[in-house]
């Protein structure tokens, strides 16, 4: 008995009283957060949390959700942490954000060979283009205050907003270069399809937690931890690895 009491006092000692299992979700985003052919969550969001939650005693368990279920489970303090958000107003009264990204992404639009082949950054001028946005994206204030005005058509995919382009449903699509490339090439698009050179807006992607006592302890630990990784070039060398732009 006294052997099997010493054990448990070992095993309290190694593990902190305030380890638990970390409920991490997001949704498909090119090798910042996808299913991996083994069918386990991979990317370079994923590897930041596993490295993270080891240090403070936790577990990650990681799903997958559409991209607005995703969004509303951790603002809804159904899950602990959010993978990948963009920083938007109307987001950060429903979750608490990480104080610095992880990643960096260029929002663009994507047009038919032969369509339209430069924009000036001017809205109005798009007044007649019929575009195609993904559900629950975030495209900066300058297209937020212009959406008004604009012919959105809204998708849930990128694969869907390539197909509509594709299939001259819509003139334009709205998308990031990091998620949008690799799937042009997997549908055979790459030679129908182009980027117009101009810039919608530089987004910035961070981790978002549920707005609740036990997660605002959580993100503060989080927050010193990532900080460490960016301090030691940790974070850079994740970056390169899963070639993904880092901030």
């Amino acid at each position: 008995m006294r052997k099997f009491l010493a054990a448990i006092f070992a095993l309290l000692l190694i593990v902190p009283a305030s380890a638990r299992d970390l409920l991490v979700i997001g949704t498909h985003f090119e090798r910042v957060y996808e299913r991996g052919q083994e069918g386990e969550i991979v990317g370079l969001g994923p590897e930041i949390i596993r490295i993270i939650a080891e240090r403070l005693g936790h577990r990650a368990i990681f799903e997958l959700y559409p991209w607005a279920r995703a969004q509303a489970l951790v603002a809804q303090g159904k899950a602990d942490i959010l993978v990948g958000p963009y920083k938007t107003f109307e987001r950060q009264q429903l979750m608490g954000f990480s104080k610095l990204p992880f990643y960096q992404d260029q929002m663009v639009f994507y047009v038919r060979k032969g369509g339209m082949q430069d924009w000036s950054g001017d809205y109005a001028a798009l007044s007649e283009q019929r575009i195609a946005i993904v559900n629950g994206w975030a495209y900066g204030p300058a297209f937020d205050k212009a959406r008004p005005e604009l012919r959105i058509d809204v998708v849930n995919s990128v694969d869907s907003g390539l197909k509509m382009l594709a299939a001259q449903h819509v003139q334009m699509f709205a998308s990031n270069r990091r998620n949008t490339e690799p799937v042009l090439g997997r549908l055979g698009l790459s030679g129908q399809v182009s980027m117009l050179p101009r810039v919608i807006e530089v987004q910035d992607g961070y981790f978002a937690f549920a707005k609740r006592p036990a997660s605002d302890t959580l993100r503060k630990e989080f927050d010193a931890e990532f900080q460490r990784m960016v301090d030691s070039g940790e974070l850079k060398r994740l970056g390169l690895r899963h070639e993904v732009n880092v901030p």
